[in-house]
């Protein structure tokens, strides 16, 4: 993409409405712009990212043997009355009538619509286990939308629901749904710590947060340090095998990790002093099981191998897709902009021509941007008749994680200079190098 067919609106200065970094920096990128309290549109930079991040967890979910679907932002309230939370839900929940009368509302959440979906088309224990999930946007009535993206009333989840004849097999489930969950944030530079919490207006008996350490979070976590030091890595994970599922799942819910809801001292105050720690965190996700909370009184049922009919057991497990962009933004920033890991970044790689209009200079980096292209990594090239001070502003500004810039006099000599975002670090190289680390380095992401 060249810069002056782009629709890039940075803004120089701070908003004076953006009280935590992701929501300054998202604002000055160009990234989102406010229609309404909590409500924002996602402009082309942020909507790249925000479609990056929902292909990693399309990618892990279907790894993990979850099936997609899309069901409707608006539910009818009769469902929810089944279920027995159309009253309790409070008032965060959007309830509206259509144009004959009947209620509706927009849905923050899907459990009675997915088990009414159930219902309707499975009766045999031979048709599960069975997880459908969906991508959609939400909708809750937050008292104070603050701190952009973060705490936002309209956003973007990923909510997923198992069914499974029993407790041992919807466990599986509950353990599947860490490992994907893990493998999930990690593709995203993220370190998210699953965390036993509170099951809040979900229900249930069984529940963790995945939760980012950030100065800016919202929770208070207390948690041992060695959970710092557990990764997935490119470790091979058979979904289908309960004790693998569950041996990771061991590992990573051993160490002490909770949020202040579920804090216990006595077992806080076990671990070693040196190990012992506390900090803000951001909530990135929540996985739940809460057995037949919905099945029982909505009627979803199944035979049995035994010929009785039985209850499902159920799980859901959300990712706050939209809400991720500000969490990796506030793990990953400097002060002069964002710092995108490779696995999320808007484009892989930007141009920057020092010299616009030098026959020399415009050829390579045509050349670049074509050689680039052709590998499959479209980058974002500075083609603005601008001064190289503005076009590196504007590069560390929107954070991409590398840049290759390109000027006369290195190219007198052959070589342009390749630099690293994160750590500042320039490499000069020939053009023809350049891109084959920029290909080198993304082959692996």
């Amino acid at each position: 993409m060249r810069l002056t067919r782009y629709f890039l609106p940075v803004l120089r200065e701070n908003p004076a409405e953006a009280q935590i970094v992701s929501h300054r920096l998202m604002l000055r990128a160009g990234m989102i712009r406010q229609q309404a309290a909590g409500i924002y549109s996602w402009l082309p930079l942020g909507f790249r990212v925000l479609r990056r991040i929902e292909a990693i967890v399309h990618d892990e979910q279907q790894r993990a043997g979850h099936i997609p679907l899309l069901m409707p932002t608006l539910q009818p309230a009769d469902l929810w009355r089944e279920s027995g939370r159309y009253d309790d839900y409070g008032q965060e929940m959007l309830r509206i009538k259509d144009r004959h009368g009947r209620d509706m509302l927009y849905g923050p959440t899907n459990e009675e619509m997915i088990t009414d979906i159930f219902r309707a088309h499975v009766e045999s224990y031979k048709s599960l286990p069975l997880t459908l999930y969906h991508i959609q946007w939400k909708f809750r009535d937050e008292v104070r939308p603050r701190f952009g993206v973060m705490r936002g009333r309209e956003f973007l989840m990923k909510d997923g629901y198992n069914f499974d004849v029993d407790y041992d097999s919807a466990m599986h489930a509950y353990n599947r749904h860490m490992v994907s969950y893990l493998r999930t944030y990690e593709r995203m530079g993220l370190h998210a710590i699953p965390m036993r919490a509170d099951s809040g207006p979900i229900g249930g008996d069984d529940t963790h947060e995945f939760l980012v350490l950030a100065d800016t979070g919202e929770s208070e976590v207390f948690y041992d340090k060695a959970i710092l030091d557990l990764k997935m890595g490119g470790r091979n994970v058979d979904y289908t095998d309960r004790a693998a599922c569950a041996a990771i799942v061991h590992e990573w819910t051993t160490p002490y990790a909770r949020t202040d809801e579920t804090h216990d001292v006595s077992l806080y105050h076990a671990l070693p002093q040196d190990r012992q720690a506390t900090s803000r965190a951001i909530e990135v996700g929540q996985i739940f099981y809460f057995g037949t909370k919905y099945s029982e009184p909505m009627g979803a049922m199944v035979v049995n191998e035994h010929g009785e009919r039985v209850p499902v057991h159920m799980g859901s497990h959300g990712i706050g897709v939209s809400r991720l962009l500000g969490a990796i933004i506030e793990a990953s920033h400097d002060d002069k902009g964002i710092v995108w890991p490779e696995g999320v970044t808007p484009f892989p790689v930007g141009i920057v021509n020092l010299r616009q209009g030098d026959t020399a200079t415009d050829a390579a980096c045509d050349m670049l941007y074509a050689a680039l292209t052709a590998r499959g990594l479209e980058p974002l090239y500075d083609d603005r008749d601008e001064r190289a001070g503005a076009k590196f502003a504007s590069m560390d500004l929107i954070g991409l994680p590398w840049r290759i810039t390109v000027g006369p006099r290195g190219l007198a000599n052959g070589k342009v200079e390749l630099t690293s975002r994160r750590s500042g670090e320039s490499e000069e190289m020939s053009p023809e190098a350049a891109v084959d680390r920029v290909a080198q380095i993304y082959a692996g992401v």
